[in-house]
């Protein structure tokens, strides 16, 4: 399984930017997928989760009310919606996926698979 993270870019405060994460590779079914995020300098922190089949959703109080998860299964495709962006939302957004339930999705080292990273940087 490969995943493959696009759609950063440069934006301003206040803008919307929708980050997606392209699944490929044999027969994808994982049990959930989350994006996860590293500033400069900082270690990578937990944004949101959705749980496959269920479509149950979490995310990070930092986050909550202004970034939607979601995804589209005929595409093997998660997407994250981002709006209201910050200059504190400026990092790296990874993308994940894991094969079997466990309840810390909010921890990296619950997932099995990652993609390469998509740069976002908000300027005030």
């Amino acid at each position: 399984v490969q995943l493959q993270a696009s759609g950063g870019g440069l934006v301003q405060a206040g803008d919307s930017l929708r980050l997606s994460c392209a699944a490929s590779g044999r027969t994808f079914s994982p049990y959930g997928m989350g994006w996860f995020r590293q500033a400069p300098g900082k270690e990578r922190d937990f944004v949101a989760y959705l749980s496959w089949i269920g479509g149950d959703t979490y995310y990070a109080d930092s986050v909550k009310g202004r970034f939607t998860i979601s995804r589209d299964s005929a595409k093997n495709t998660m997407y994250l919606q981002m709006n209201s962006l910050k200059p504190e939302d400026t990092a790296v957004y990874y993308c994940a996926a894991k094969r079997s339930y466990s309840s810390n999705y909010y921890e990296d080292k619950s997932y099995n698979y990652w993609g390469q990273g998509t740069l976002v940087t908000v300027s005030s």
